[in-house]
């Protein structure tokens, strides 16, 4: 079976076909760099960074671009989210860019989602947004007021086909801030004119201002990866107005297909609830790593279609925590073994089950990259292992490198979440299992009244920095 993608521009699979044989060029929208990144950000780019690692398992040469927003994301009120938070921190503009971006990859390496090939910043490609800008005034998509280019939404007669909104039924408001300069409430900034108390700006032909949200993804996937390329990813938040936008402008400059294959990743809620902060129910990926081993995120990720919602709660990690426990504990016993084992030829009947649980995982993975039916596949393999490796045996060191060496090619190099070194997983695991035995003798002595057992057992696990809370499903633990 050939590798299909769903296409939201199409609304329907389609064989991938890349427009350069063996080489995939790849453009993700990546983080505004304002504040610590949550476990929605963590479910898009572990999702992305799966379809990269199995493009780079099929043979493919990826170029993969993930953009960073340090300038021109504006809230619904016109105020950039930067200059926000500077205010909020009494910290230079940049010092908050930094800070942010350096906590972003930290994030993303401990989650395991590999660095893209570039990285390039908003701020850095002002001169390629302003010619841009400039090509669409020529082209008659664009027109400068005051200071500002608004893009004319009216000149692009396709605008809409991404996210099936229509221009004519587009009200007021809508997400995209209206002045009545705009010809059209959808028409949307270019370039916007820096008011006096405005610390981001940069010159320009239309004088001081600074760049709009949308044209930096146009202007930088132009620059690294051609005026067509093969997929764009983001969240699904951003299908409209920001993908749209993307689409519209770029092919209004270029008059060509922007992207070939569109693919959105789903929403994610917490306790079945979109997270706010002004409702107070965000978690960040730094609090999330905290409880719970990254693979353990991972594995929840991956639990659920990239392009589907999922909703985050203790029950569903502790969940896949233990689907991924399994996996790993099949791993383990593979790996001790390995160590034990005589010399000698992998057996048939072996390798022929493992060919085929290969080719079963290649399949699904081939299905729009369905991860949840791939870690399926995983965890057959885990059940078949354990019996393989529990009751028949002793086994030669060929079969049991064979059976290593899937584990890590399917789950370590495709899907991340089983971990190179035989003794990472190892004592991560057994330090959860020192732990809950702790939490289980306290609350046995909590149940026997002896209060001061338990709160010795609390105050010298404190000691050793690792926090107890007690909640109305039991006590879990974290580390500080």
């Amino acid at each position: 079976m050939p590798l299909k993608i769903y296409n939201v521009l199409t609304r329907q699979k389609e064989e991938f076909k890349p427009l350069t044989e063996g080489k995939v060029n790849m453009y993700v929208c990546g983080p505004t760099v304002y504040d610590y990144s949550h476990i929605g950000h963590a479910k898009t780019y572990v999702g992305f960074d799966v379809v990269v690692r199995y493009l780079r398992h099929l043979g493919y040469d990826v170029l993969y671009v993930q953009n960073i927003t340090d300038v021109g994301h504006m809230l619904d009120t016109g105020e950039d989210r930067i200059l926000r938070k500077a205010r909020q921190m009494s910290a230079k503009p940049m010092q908050v860019v930094e800070t942010y971006t350096r906590e972003y990859f930290a994030d993303m390496d401990a989650l395991g989602v590999r660095r893209p090939d570039i990285s390039p910043r908003a701020s850095a490609h002002v001169p390629e947004q302003i010619a841009m800008t400039q090509d669409l005034i020529a082209k008659g998509h664009a027109y400068e007021v005051d200071g500002s280019v608004y893009f004319d939404v009216g000149s692009f007669p396709e605008y809409g086909k991404l996210s099936g909104r229509i221009v004519e039924d587009l009200e007021e408001g809508t997400r995209i801030a209206v002045r009545e300069e705009k010809k059209h409430p959808a028409d949307f900034a270019l370039w916007k004119k820096a008011e006096p108390e405005h610390i981001l700006r940069w010159d320009s032909p239309w004088g001081e201002g600074f760049p709009g949200w949308h044209i930096e993804c146009s202007a930088m996937a132009n620059k690294y990866l051609g005026q067509t390329f093969d997929i764009h990813g983001g969240g699904i938040d951003n299908i409209f107005p920001h993908n749209e936008c993307e689409i519209a402008q770029s092919e209004a400059a270029h008059g060509e297909t922007f992207a070939r294959y569109w693919m959105l990743t789903g929403s994610l809620t917490l306790e079945g609830i979109k997270m706010s902060k002004s409702l107070g129910n965000t978690l960040t990926i730094k609090d999330a790593l905290a409880r719970w081993r990254a693979e353990a995120i991972r594995t929840f990720i991956l639990s659920s279609h990239y392009n589907n919602p999922i909703d985050f709660s203790d029950e569903a990690i502790e969940a896949a925590f233990k689907g991924w426990q399994r996996i790993w504990g099949a791993v383990s016993l593979t790996r001790e073994q390995l160590r034990q084992a005589a010399p000698g030829e992998a057996n048939p009947a072996v390798l022929a089950m493992l060919d085929g649980v290969k080719a079963d995982f290649i399949e699904k993975m081939n299905d729009d990259f369905n991860a949840p039916a791939a870690l399926a596949v995983l965890q057959e393999l885990t059940r078949k292992v354990n019996t393989l490796l529990n009751e028949q045996g002793p086994h030669s060191q060929g079969t049991l490198q064979a059976i290593d060496q899937l584990y890590r090619e399917l789950g370590g190099d495709v899907l991340g979440i089983v971990p190179e070194q035989a003794d990472a997983g190892a004592n991560a695991e057994r330090e959860d299992g020192l732990v809950r035995l702790l939490i289980n003798l306290r609350a046995q002595a909590r149940a026997n009244r002896d209060w001061a057992t338990a709160d010795q057992i609390r105050n010298q696990l404190k000691e050793l920095g690792i926090a107890l809370e007690d909640r109305a499903d039991g006590t879990i633990w974290k580390a500080e």
